[in-house]
Order: C-alpha cells, then structure tokens, then sequence
C-alpha cells in the first residue's frame, strides 16, 4: 500500500546511521527527512553552488549600504527598541558580538543533541538562500560547526517565538564566535574555543549584519516540528496496530472497517486508518471464532470500533501540519531581508504564529490519540468488559495484580497529555521595551509537543503490552498473521503471563520498540507498508 498524502512527513529517510548521505543545501527549501538525517545521524552538510553566487551577492549588497551615511536597520543601527540609533562603522564588529553574547541568555537544562541540530541546519538552510547578506565564510564556518559534531549548549527557556527563536539561536551564534560551552561529538562539554581549536576551525569575527542574520529565525521551534512529523508518522500507523490488537483481545469485530462503511465519510486520514485496521485484521482466527449467529453482541465500544475517527483525525491534522512545515522550510525568515533586487527591508515573517498553531494543533491530537488508547487498555484489564479474560490479566487473581498498576502509568500519562494539550500559542507576553507586543511562544508549543509524542509512545506500548498478555490469554485460538509478528517481536524481550514480576522494564522495552519502530515493522512484514 502506497500512502494516501504524499507530505514531506511520509518521505522515508534516505540515510542510515552507519553511511549517511550527505545533504546539500542550497538556495531552495530543505526536507523534514533532511532535518532528521543532520540532526539524529549526522549526516554532513555540504553547501550547493548556487548558494555560494547567492550569499556573495546579497552580502555586496550589504556591504555597499555599510558605507552609505544614512542609517540601515541591522546593518548601521542598533536593534529592536534601539532600531533608529546610528553605529559608527568602527563600533559595528562589537555591535554585532553584543547582540550576540547579549541574546545568549537561556536558562534550566540542556536542550537534546537532535533537537540544537535540527535548529542549525534550518539557520544554515536560511542563510544559504541569499536573502540574509551574511558572508559566505561565516556560513561555511557554521557549516564546519555542524559537520565537527559540535552542539552548543542551549537551554530550555529563552525563546518566546518572536522575534524568532533568538535565545536558542543565539547560543548557537556565541559558539560560532568561540564563546560559550559546547558539546563535541563525544558528548563532552568544553569551551567552544577549544571545540573549535579541535575540529580545526576559526573563531568568526562577526561582520555587519551578521549577528542579526544569524539569530532571527524560526528554526528551533521548525525543527522540532519537523522531527515531531517524523515520529507521529510512525507513532500514528502503530497506534492502528495498537488498536487492531485491542480488537482481537475483547473479541472483536472487524465489520465496521468494510471500505464501504469508511467511505460514506470521505476523510482521508479515517480512509488510510480503516484500511490499515482491515489489512490487520485480516486472516485473524480470533476475529473469525465470533463472527457466527451465536454472538449476540451489536456493536463494540467507542475506542474500538471509532478508532479510524480518531486516529484518522490525527493523521489529517498531521498532514496539515506537513504542508506548514513544507512552506516555512522553503522560507527565508530574517530581519531585514535582502530582496531580490537589492533593496534591505524589515519585514515580520520571523514571528512564529504559522508554525506555533501546528504545534498546538498536534498536541491535541496527540492527547486524544492517547486518550483512546489508555480506555482500549483499561477494557482489556476489566472482567467486566473484557468477555472472560481474568481480571487485570492476573495469574492468580486476588493474589496477583497483572497489569493493574501498568494503567495507572498509562492514565497518569494522559491526564499529563490533556494539560500539554492547553495551546502555548494563545499566551503572549509582551517584550523589548514594547517594541516586541505580541509574540508566538512556538517554542514553548514545541516543547510540550516534543513531550506529548514521549508520552504517546509509551500509552501505546503499554496497549500492546496489554494486548499481547491478552491474546496469549485467548489461546488455543490465535490472532492474525500481522498482530501475531507484533506478539512476536513484543516476546523477544517480555515475557508471557504468569506471576507477577517487575513491570517497569517491561513497560520501558515495549515504549522502545514503539518510538524505534520495531513494532510497525513486524506488523508490515506481514501486511506491506501500512499508511
């Protein structure tokens, strides 16, 4: 099966970890599976020649306008609140570190390795496009930065989105000038002089505009999102599995998946997880062992038979988010611009408000994706609901508590989803002396979500831990050809029913197999690529 959108969310990564293939920037938009090669298997960056002729030939622009006695905003003047102060050219070197090592102000614990990676390459990505008047060998430096495994330090507070990411930014702009602490590629920390000194590279002495350019951006809160569309296309075709195995263990049925029922809704996210439920589903003995007149039931609960709605919702969502994160990657976010023509014009495409809504926007449908999972597992575990499985899916029952405590964790997680959920978007918080009056906290937006798609893993692999327990429980029958690989690939590490043990290692094992996508792949081996 071939996916239903063709977003930059559903392109495979065209690089392993062991021989990553380099990406070439240049002055067109690179791709969320560019993102996630630099950022989480440090595939090199190489700079494209039509990049070098564009950044030469904006930066003569700047460099004509440096001369010019009347004032330019980033080029000649201060910033923000200080936009109509004028810099004599002697002062300007020192203006631009200052803006630097002035904007450098994050705070709380590090930011992930991948995620300060994502960010320089969308900066990089910028700054080759030729609108930035930057130099081409300071580009080439942060270029060098990335290619050395060298991460700056960033810290988790400081950005509110507008004008861009400019804490995050700036931290990474500080280690250009040798400034700072950075990690090497061993995860070390040291000063970034010394980093730099390492990895044979020079220290940037920061002309004109440079500052400026290298930290107006909406590349921390872009590159979180783009690495946040790559885990959800994974995270969103497991919970379908997730789900069909749920199906099986309560027993089931299959008949509110037929493609004629799905497409009386033309919504294309439902269509892709309706045919994933049915291809799933397919060949199962469980499924088929209740299909005769002698089961009385009518119709399964909501978080079974409507998971396509929700699940499918999800998706739709994502491919929204897709086609935003595909526009703002072939942006040139900076202030000022140089344009085409030559002109130097202040503009506002760095606030964040296009890419924080996304970022909301998939945290709500992420807790709800959650949410429906958690209530799949609490059924399984409830002898009430769970048509004759033991209660909890204990051994002894009344000795044993099974997997009580395994739904706690999993509601705990929700309850924390559905406050994530609360959008960041809608804060504002006015800064710079007022001249910054409403900004987007799309960092924020980002950070909640990177969290929300932890949790959801880890809600999902509890489900199929749970639901594994539980077909191995409704033996002599057997499940279907695909969910039987994911209770395969689930055995390779946990165990099968019996006595109570020590859950958490389980539970952690399950949740890796989930976010790696070990579970997705053994359910295709037995039904192709799912959607």
């Amino acid at each position: 099966m071939q996916p239903l959108n063709t977003s930059t969310i559903e392109t495979s990564l065209p690089v392993s970890p062991e021989a990553p293939t380099p990406v070439i920037v240049g002055t067109g938009p690179v791709s969320v599976a560019d993102v996630v090669a630099v950022a989480r298997h440090d595939a090199p960056v190489v700079i494209g020649e039509d990049a070098r002729a564009a950044v030469a030939a904006s930066r003569a622009t700047i460099e004509v306008l440096a001369t010019d006695v009347q004032p330019h905003y980033g080029i000649s003047t201060g910033f923000g609140a200080l936009a109509t102060t004028f810099i004599n050219a002697a002062d300007r070197t020192r203006l631009q570190q200052s803006l630097v090592r002035s904007h450098a102000a994050g705070s709380g614990p590090e930011v992930e390795r991948e995620t300060v990676r994502a960010l320089m390459l969308l900066r990089v990505s910028t700054l080759l496009t030729g609108r930035t008047g930057i130099r081409l060998a300071t580009a080439e430096a942060y270029v060098g930065m990335i290619n050395a495994g060298i991460t700056p330090i960033v810290r988790e507070y400081g950005s509110l989105g507008c004008s861009g990411d400019l804490a995050p930014l700036s931290h990474c702009a500080l280690a250009l000038m040798g400034e700072g602490s950075v990690r090497n590629r061993a995860g070390t920390e040291l000063p970034a002089a010394d980093a730099l000194r390492d990895a044979g590279l020079e220290p940037v002495l920061l002309a004109e505009k440079e500052g400026l350019a290298l930290i107006n951006g909406t590349d921390g809160m872009l590159g979180q999102l783009s690495l946040a569309l790559h885990d959800l296309h994974t995270l969103l075709s497991t919970a379908d599995v997730a789900a069909a195995m749920s199906i099986e263990a309560l027993l089931g049925t299959d008949a509110v998946f037929a493609a004629d029922l799905a497409s009386l809704r033309p919504q294309l996210g439902q269509e892709a997880s309706t045919t994933n439920l049915r291809h799933l589903l397919a060949g199962s003995p469980i499924v088929a062992s209740h299909k005769g007149p002698e089961c009385t039931r009518v119709q399964d609960a909501y978080s079974l038979r409507c998971a396509p709605q929700v699940h499918g919702a999800a998706r739709d969502t994502v491919d929204h988010a897709g086609r935003v994160a595909d526009r703002e990657l072939a942006s040139a976010i900076d202030n000022p611009v140089v344009t085409v023509d030559g002109r130097v014009e202040s503009n506002g495409n760095f606030h964040g408000a296009p890419v924080a809504y996304v970022l909301d926007f998939l945290a709500i449908a992420v807790a709800d994706v959650a949410s429906m999972s958690e209530r799949r597992t609490d059924r399984m575990l409830d002898p009430a609901r769970n048509n004759g499985l033991p209660a909890f899916l204990a051994h002894d029952v009344g000795v044993d508590s099974g997997l009580m405590i395994a739904q706690y964790t999993a509601a705990g997680i929700v309850s924390e989803l559905k406050r994530l959920a609360v959008p960041a978007s809608v804060d504002s918080i006015p800064s710079s002396a007022m001249q910054e009056d409403h900004v987007s906290m799309g960092w924020h937006a980002a950070r909640k979500l990177r969290t929300g798609i932890d949790g959801l893993a880890r809600v999902l692999g509890i489900e199929i831990m749970t639901a594994s327990r539980a077909l191995d429980l409704r033996a002599p029958l057997l499940p279907g050809p695909a969910t039987g690989a994911v209770l395969a690939e689930v055995r390779r590490e946990v165990a099968g029913p019996g006595p109570d043990r020590f859950l958490s290692p389980e539970i952690e094992s399950v949740a890796a197999s989930v976010r790696s996508g070990a579970v997705l792949t053994a359910a295709q081996s037995r039904t192709g690529d799912l959607y």
